[in-house]
């Protein structure tokens, strides 16, 4: 079976509040052939575990890290690693996301009014515009 794992599945998987879908969730992504992760669920996943759940920062990149190196996951590598590094670095993952998609893009200088995010960018070498 080849799925495509909601930010639920994921959520059930590593927060283990709900014990029957705990299990459930845990089976299913263990037994999957493939489990595609779309980078939009693993940046619902890490905003729900750091909001709803008070997971920090590291405890999330440490999540995502085990759910993403199953041999059996399918994602868009490059964009993960580009969103651990934010995460790590003390950012957001979607941060790091989505200047490497804007970068894919063609997109060269990753704009923003989020301070945090432009200099946490900058620091890793991302041009980088604070708009004035």
């Amino acid at each position: 079976m080849k799925i495509t794992a909601d930010t639920n599945v994921l959520v059930r998987a590593v927060a283990a509040d709900e014990p029957e879908q705990t299990r459930i969730a845990q089976n299913l992504l263990e037994r999957a052939d493939v489990v595609a992760m779309p980078v939009m669920v693993l940046c619902e996943f890490c905003w729900v575990m750091g909001r709803a759940y008070g997971f920090a920062s590291a405890e999330i990149a440490h999540a995502l890290r085990l759910l993403t190196g199953g041999d059996n996951v399918s994602v868009d590598g490059p964009a993960v690693e580009a969103g651990l590094a934010m995460l790590d670095a003390g950012g957001d993952f979607a941060d790091g996301v989505i200047a490497h998609g804007g970068q894919w893009l063609d997109g060269e200088t990753f704009a923003s009014f989020d301070r945090k995010a432009v200099s946490l960018l900058r620091a890793q070498g991302v041009k980088v515009l604070l708009p004035q």
